[in-house]
Parts: C-alpha cells; sequence; structure tokens
C-alpha cells in the first residue's frame, strides 16, 4: 500500500500542499543560505578591498608628509647657511669699520673731500689754486674734522649694515619661495 490510499481524498490535496510548501520553504532556506554565502564573500571582498585602499592612502599621507618635512629641512638648512654668510658679512663690515675708525682716531688717516673747481672764490670758498709750495698735482681737496669724519664712517656703517639685511631679506624671500 502507498501512502496515497491511506489518506483520504481531501486531506491529500492538503498533504500534497504541505509537501509542495515544505520543498519550496526548504528550497527557498537553501537559496538563501547560497545567497548569504555569496554575499558574504563580496562583502568580505569589499571590505579587503576598502582596507587595502586606506592602507595605500595613509602610505601616501605618510610619504607626502614625509617629502614635505624633508623639504623643510633643507630650507632650513639654506636659511641657516645664508644667515651664516649675511653674518659672516656683516662682521667683516663691522671690523672694517672699527679699523678706519680706529685709524681716523689716530690720524693715520685723514678723509677729504674734493671741491669743485668752478666755482669763485668771492662766495666763500677756498682758493681753487695750489699754493707754490704745494706738491700735490690734482684736484683741490680739503680735509675733514676728524670728529665730521667719524660722523661719516657712521652713516656708511649703517648704509652697509642696511644693504647686508636688505640682501639677507630678499635671499630669504627668494629661498622661501623657490621652495614651494
Amino acid at each position: 500500500m502507498r501512502l496515497g490510499e491511506l489518506i483520504p481524498e481531501p486531506y491529500r490535496l492538503f498533504v500534497k500542499a504541505a509537501l509542495l510548501a515544505t520543498l519550496v520553504g526548504g528550497s527557498a532556506a537553501i537559496t538563501w543560505q547560497i545567497q548569504d554565502w555569496r554575499y558574504g564573500k563580496q562583502l568580505a571582498e569589499q571590505a579587503r578591498l576598502h582596507t587595502e585602499t586606506l592602507n595605500q592612502l595613509a602610505l601616501a599621507s605618510v610619504a607626502q608628509q614625509r617629502a614635505e618635512q624633508d623639504k623643510r629641512l633643507a630650507l632650513e638648512q639654506r636659511l641657516a647657511t645664508s644667515e651664516q654668510t649675511h653674518y659672516r658679512a656683516l662682521s667683516d663690515v663691522q671690523r672694517d669699520q672699527d679699523r678706519l675708525r680706529d685709524r681716523l682716531a689716530t690720524a693715520d688717516l685723514r678723509l677729504s673731500v674734493l671741491l669743485d673747481a668752478t666755482t669763485d672764490a668771492g662766495n666763500g670758498s677756498m682758493p681753487t689754486s695750489t699754493t707754490t709750495g704745494s706738491m700735490v698735482h690734482g684736484p683741490t681737496r680739503a680735509e675733514l674734522d676728524p670728529a665730521h669724519a667719524q660722523r661719516i664712517v657712521g652713516i656708511t656703517d649703517d648704509g652697509d649694515r642696511g644693504l647686508i639685511a636688505l640682501a639677507a631679506c630678499q635671499s630669504y624671500v627668494k629661498e622661501f619661495n623657490s621652495s614651494k
């Protein structure tokens, strides 16, 4: 005897529907499980790719940061070298100015100025002709008072320092702009 013969006819349809629902439900569960595995693999692959991308971005960021730091260190070294050069020039000028002041103070050196030979003698200027006992040939000169000479040297010293400071600033700006 078969199972279908034991079950009365109205219930057979119900049993067939129940078996069909069980088969469909079971196959759906299997289908869902397969889909779950497939999507799980895809999500895992996506997560791995995302992690790799983040790692590559982090490495690129570190490399860029290192390059920027190297550029900054190179700029600092160039600026330090430039500063040493300008400091050396400034100290050389200071030493030369001090020597010049000492020579002026000890009367070892005298500053003189050229006199304009075209001016008239009647306007309060010195005569343009040299005396007969003079050994100097050429344009007429007048010696400056040592105190005035010291002030002139001070002015030129300030000017030299200003020019050296300007050159240092220009060098700094040039180095800074070239590093960008």
